[in-house]
């Protein structure tokens, strides 16, 4: 129904008005919007607005007139206004648990790994088993077989994996961690940005069995040094689901409160700045990574003479990639056959 509205109002836009056209004189355009309708013109765009004004909430309902008097509407700002209600509705009819999934994956850059070219000399692909539970997965869909964990006896797995996802006996957790721990180092090298991994051991006599940094930057802010405090949560937690089920991200940012907390004593210390790279299993990172990486992009940008949003989103994908195979591969691991 939204389809066949967009395509109303496309050709209504392009063949009898010019309205949307981003090319158009603006004197031009507004005699066009005040004269250029015939009857018939008319009501086939009275038909389309009634289409529309039938999807989206009352506050987003637009008329005939209003349409010919602004002459500034364009099909990308109606079909965002159709997207919106519709993701509105999907969320009000949801469970805390898929809003909260639902938030998550539709953050800013959640859903990069989607658009990442395979490529297995790069690691950039995935096998069809892990694709088809990774896409599962992502979609809401069960992936349990209504199995229990093959590594926690007595542990049944929940329908959207959490458990799966966040279980810490089999290395999985480990692996996700350092998978993106070493595409962060790789995105620095990128940069020409020089770092160190995992170090911090006896730095202090305090702290001498506390490791402040998965990456150190040296002289990254007013001469300080950065050290990166790389993490996975997951916004099904039951500490944070009741919030993550109302805000995006809040899972990450709850993280990086915490990270925080207890980081930067030992942070201060040793003359270094905290700064928590945190990742929501679904794809959604935090505050401080997103400041991250847009540093990080703008400066691989000048370097290889490419826009900056491109080097954004090869980044993400990247990230994401790594993330979401680390997710399916962990699922696939603890799924057992239901026992009759």
């Amino acid at each position: 129904m939204s389809t066949i509205h967009t395509q109303d109002f496309k050709s209504v836009e392009r063949k009898d008005t010019g309205v949307g056209d981003d090319n158009e004189d603006p004197e031009n355009q507004a005699s066009v919007c005040s004269a250029g309708f015939g009857s018939h013109s008319t009501s086939h765009l009275s038909q389309a607005i009634d289409m529309f004004n039938c999807l989206v909430a009352s506050s987003d309902v637009i008329s005939v007139e209003n349409l010919l008097s602004s002459c500034s509407v364009h099909q990308k700002a109606l079909s965002e206004k159709l997207d919106d209600r519709q993701f509105n509705l999907l969320l009000n009819c949801s469970s805390v648990a898929d809003r909260a999934r639902l938030l998550s994956v539709s953050s800013p850059f959640a859903a990069s790994w989607l658009s990442v070219i395979p490529s297995e000399g790069l690691g950039l692909h995935l096998t069809a088993p892990i694709f088809q539970v990774a896409l599962k997965w992502w979609l809401g869909l069960d992936t349990s077989g209504g199995s229990k964990c093959s590594l926690c006896p007595g542990s049944v797995l929940d329908h959207l994996s959490h458990h799966a996802v966040t279980c810490k006996r089999g290395g999985d957790v480990v692996t996700r961690h350092n998978r993106l721990r070493d595409c962060i180092v790789e995105v620095c090298r990128r940069a020409h940005i020089g770092v160190q991994v995992e170090v911090g051991n006896n730095l202090t006599p305090s702290h001498s069995k506390t490791r402040p940094a998965d990456i150190l930057i040296p002289n990254w802010v007013m001469g300080r040094t950065a050290a990166l405090d790389v993490s996975v949560t997951s916004p099904l937690n039951p500490q944070t689901l009741l919030e993550a089920g109302v805000t995006a991200t809040a899972a990450a940012l709850t993280t990086e409160e915490r990270k925080h907390d207890e980081n930067d004593p030992k942070c201060c210390e040793l003359g270094s700045v905290c700064i928590p790279v945190v990742a929501e299993s679904y794809g959604a990172w935090g505050r401080e990574a997103t400041l991250l990486f847009s540093t990080h992009a703008l400066r691989i940008a000048t370097l290889s003479n490419k826009p900056k949003s491109v080097t954004l989103i090869d980044i993400y994908g990247r990230l994401n990639l790594q993330l979401v195979r680390a997710n399916a591969t962990s699922i696939l691991a603890r799924l057992m056959p239901p026992s009759y």
